[in-house]
């Protein structure tokens, strides 16, 4: 009795964290006021309940929440790291619901690729309302131009191959306790990240299609924007994690907060390939350049 009564005090109850709590009124929040915002911004109303909802405000705030919620959740993931709770069980899970979340962004860009694929390829099927009337029959859509893809996009690809082969290398570093090597290449790695998305705004600015009245623009900007904002929340993880780097968080043993960064990085690469190779090569093929 007296074993058994000892082993029960071997375990205690961790005060629940509010995160998820407020991360879920976040979330509801945010997807509501984006609504809203639309609304708002076509002139329209969301009125509920006798208010009416078509306003900025609520997307906003919920933007607010899920920031300062997803900042205090992983300081206290940090924090109890550095308290040594983080156990070889406790690290398993971090892996798994990492590899869970990217799971779920794969199948993602899997609803975008399919929706540029059903579109290019099956340009005149006639059951589709209105498909042939948007792409003439053909892919790409007749009069549309467009962008030389051994230009900008393959300047890009060099890019984020370079991106990750830096990221590699940090890794390896920061594996053999090379602290400058680690802080060197994530400093490469963030700038190769910047610089991507300011090559992808300067392609967008001089686009030579826009995304409304065209099927073709709507799936191209759909699918390379969302990957254009991946490569953001990424460079914005890896700038989390150089300054953590600079700060000695890291350890041969204990640096799950890199590898996750690391791991999301080499999936934006991959989906990047796919994206240059379905979209502007292959979606392009036989159109028009634009010049």
């Amino acid at each position: 009795m007296a074993e058994a009564h000892q082993k029960n005090h071997d375990y205690h109850i961790i005060d629940p964290s509010p995160w998820p709590l407020l991360a879920s009124i976040g979330a509801f929040v945010l997807t509501f006021g984006g609504v809203g915002y639309m609304r708002y911004l076509n002139g329209g109303s969301l009125n509920l309940f006798g208010i009416d909802f078509a306003t900025p405000w609520l997307f906003f705030i919920g933007l607010a929440i899920v920031l300062f919620t997803m900042f205090a959740w992983w300081a206290d993931t940090i924090k109890e790291a550095h308290d040594g709770h983080h156990t070889r069980v406790v690290s398993l899970h971090l892996r798994y619901g990492m590899i869970m979340f990217i799971a779920s962004e794969v199948m993602f860009f899997v609803a975008w690729f399919w929706a540029f694929f059903d579109a290019s390829l099956f340009a005149n099927e006639a059951i589709q309302a209105s498909r042939v009337e948007f792409t003439g029959g053909q892919w790409p859509p007749v009069g549309i131009e467009v962008v030389d893809p051994w230009h900008l996009p393959l300047y890009n690809t060099v890019i984020l191959l370079l991106s990750g082969t830096c990221v590699t290398w940090a890794h390896h570093a920061m594996l053999h306790n090379d602290r400058k090597g680690l802080v060197s290449g994530l400093v490469l790695t963030v700038l190769l990240g910047i610089l991507f998305s300011f090559v992808q705004a300067y392609e967008y600015i001089h686009s030579p299609f826009d995304f409304k009245n065209s099927i073709y623009g709507a799936t191209f900007f759909m699918a390379t924007g969302f990957h254009g904002f991946h490569v953001l929340v990424g460079t914005i993880f890896l700038i989390v994690c150089l300054f953590r780097a600079m700060a000695g968080h890291f350890t041969p043993q204990q640096h799950f907060g890199f590898e996750a960064a690391a791991w999301y990085w080499h999936f934006v690469d991959v989906v990047w390939l796919f994206l240059f190779f379905a979209i502007y090569i292959w979606g392009d093929w036989g159109a028009p350049l634009a010049h």
